[in-house]
């Protein structure tokens, strides 16, 4: 451990069938922080994909707390998204849940309709919707795995945003979640990472296709967090050792990396687009 680095959180070993759920983690990651409120969002709708669990719950409570109305896609975890939905009522906002699987594109193109009949227009888009499997070979991944995890982790951003963005007016923000393994690859999740590079080049393609339109499109690559897919993904020692490889020697919590996304959709970001914020424990990726 580097000098002056936070001792990583003690956690036991442990293992969840996917897709995981937080309610049954153990310690429960922290979705929030407890920072003042500064209605940055005021009045805004943010339709937030993977925003059960996790960081999308983190940044569903923030963007609440900020001012915004929520929307969040989500599988079949519907415990963990009532309890965001909870969450996000405590904050003064609302919050609409929409189970669905997003590895389709008609669930997908239903997924923003509902959102848009319910509020309207969609100011904010988060694609955060993800999901991985663990090999040790290339010859381990099935064509079956390699598809789902495309359809999920990237297939699913482009069908939601292609459906959104008549909706998104000028002004609106885009910010699409990437990975740390985008820009440094993982030996055990070859396929996982390939779709989070692809979701860099997709973001700076679009940015740079919706600067006329003046829509901000950006992303997050997180390194080691503390959320149900890991716990569904890893096995209990890996589990319990995840993140104290990286400089800070800890996994980080979703309420650490939600704040990069408030600020890329406020307009404290209004003169950035096409580019990546890197909460990821001190790792340095030059991405």
């Amino acid at each position: 451990m580097q000098k002056g680095a936070r001792k990583r959180p003690i956690r036991k070993p442990q293992r969840q069938r996917k897709p995981g759920i937080e309610s049954r983690m153990d310690p429960k990651p922290l979705s929030a922080k407890g920072q003042p409120r500064s209605l940055k969002l005021q009045d805004k709708i943010a339709l937030i994909t993977g925003g059960d669990s996790g960081i999308g719950r983190a940044v569903a409570v923030l963007f609440a707390k900020e001012g915004a109305k929520i929307a969040i896609a989500y599988l079949s975890e519907q415990g963990d998204a009532e309890e965001t939905q909870r969450l996000v009522e405590a904050e003064g906002s609302e919050c609409m849940l929409l189970p669905g699987d997003l590895s389709k594109e008609a669930s997908c193109r239903r997924t923003v309709a509902k959102v848009v009949k319910n509020f309207g227009r969609i100011d904010i888009l988060v694609n955060n919707a993800a999901v991985h499997w663990e090999q040790k070979k290339l010859e381990d991944i099935t064509t079956e795995q390699l598809m789902k995890t495309f359809a999920t982790n990237f297939f699913s951003y482009f069908w939601v945003t292609q459906a959104a963005l008549q909706y998104i007016p000028e002004g609106g923000s885009i910010i699409n979640t990437s990975s740390v393994t985008a820009y440094r690859g993982s030996p055990a999740l070859i396929d996982y990472a390939s779709t989070k590079g692809a979701i860099v080049s997709f973001t700076r393609s679009l940015a740079s296709n919706l600067a006329g339109r003046k829509i901000r499109v950006n992303g997050v690559a997180p390194g080691p967090v503390w959320t149900p897919l890991i716990v569904s993904t890893f096995k209990p020692q890996k589990v319990s050792d995840f993140g104290s490889d990286v400089p800070m020697a800890r996994a980080g919590e979703p309420a650490e990396i939600a704040p990069s996304y408030l600020f890329l959709a406020s307009d404290d970001g209004s003169f950035i687009s096409g580019q990546f914020i890197h909460p990821n424990g001190g790792e340095i990726v030059n991405g």
